[in-house]
Order: C-alpha cells, then structure tokens, then sequence
C-alpha cells in the first residue's frame, strides 16, 4: 500500500522545485513568445521526456553510474555543455549579421511542417545531455522513499509525478505568454528575448563545462 504522506511531501518538493525559473522556462517561455505555442509545446514534450528518461534510468539503476564513474559523468558532462553553447550562439546569431553554417534544428527549419519536431529534439536534448539533471533524481527520489517501500515502485511513481508537474507547469507558461504574443513578436523585442535566452543556455553550458565535483 502506498504512503500517501511520502507521495504528497515529493510533489509539494518536486513541484516547487518545477516552478523555479530555469533553462527549461527560459526555453519554453522564448519559444512560446518567438516561435508559438506549438512549437512551445513540442519543446515542453522534450524536456519532460528527458526527465523521464531519466528518472526512469534511476529507477532501473543505471544512472547510477553517474554517481560512481568519472568517466561516464564527465562524457555526459561535455557533450552537454558543448550542445548548450552552441544552442546559445545560434541564438544570438539569430538575425544577425553573421550566419554559421545551416543548422539541422534552426529556425527556419522550425517552421516547416515538420519543425515541432526539431524543437522536440532540442527540449529532449537539453536535459538528456545533462547529467546534473540525473544526479537530481539519484539524490532526490530515495528521500522520500519510505522504510521498506518498494524502490523501484516509488521511483517510477515519483519519476511520472515530476514530469506530469513539468508539463502541466510549461504549458501553463505556454498559454500566459499567448495574450502577449503580439508585443512579445516586435523584431527588438525578439531580439531582446533571444540574446536573453542564448545567454541562459550558453551561462549554463559554461557553468556545466566548468562543474568539477565529481
């Protein structure tokens, strides 16, 4: 039987944790303004999917090489920030006078039929390449596992309880922006909102690169 007071103190932690601002608000909230609650909503899918992925590999056990492995902490590590930088200048590179070579995930690429996918694919990337973001379920989940529950089962349970409060946060964000879309669409104001948000992922690609904890 489920320990409804453990279940209840993991989402009041999980949620207040969820509605702090972060990269994945400041990603959501600018795809939200600039690209539209579509694309927005693709990317709030990613994320939360890499947080299942996760948290589900903290359930099985996997991620906890995170926690024991240099090494494999450390290729997650990279990759990420690299990913994170580089999502960063494009980001700045928006409009602008200079242009880097055609980028698979771009803009443009965002508005064709089938672009909520690629925004999809940055949201997943975003956390999947972050290994602190797996460090944060291997610390997190086992505090409010109660004695003698079983693990497996209040990991997985927690895991969906986290992720269903992403969601429903990102798309709560996703649908206040919508009445200001129309402002949030002026080219300086865009622009203002790009720069801010290339600075948040290449800020956070930076302090990723830099992490020497482990």
């Amino acid at each position: 039987m489920l320990d409804i007071a453990a279940v209840l103190a993991f989402a009041a932690a999980a949620g207040l944790l969820t509605v702090t601002p972060g990269l994945d608000t400041a990603l959501v909230l600018r795809t939200a303004a600039v690209e539209g609650a579509g694309e927005a909503r693709f990317a709030a899918c990613g994320i939360c999917t890499g947080c299942l992925i996760w948290g589900t590999a903290t359930s099985l056990g996997l991620s906890g090489l995170l926690a024991v492995s240099r090494l494999a902490y450390n290729a997650v590590r990279i990759a990420g920030a690299f990913y994170l930088v580089y999502l960063g200048i494009r980001m700045w590179a928006r409009k602008h006078e200079f242009h880097l070579a055609p980028d698979p995930l771009s803009d443009a690429a965002g508005r064709n039929e089938d672009g909520g996918h690629r925004w999809f694919l940055r949201g997943l990337l975003t956390n999947v390449l972050n290994p602190k973001v797996g460090v944060f379920y291997i610390t997190l989940l086992p505090q409010f596992i109660p004695r003698g529950g079983g693990i497996m089962t209040y990991s997985f349970l927690f895991t969906f309880i986290h992720v269903a409060e992403g969601l429903l946060w990102l798309t709560l964000l996703t649908i206040a922006v919508r009445p200001l879309r129309h402002w949030l669409r002026r080219p300086a104001v865009t622009r203002a909102l790009d720069c801010g948000t290339g600075t948040v992922l290449i800020g956070a690609g930076l302090g990723l690169a830099l992490d020497r904890r482990r």
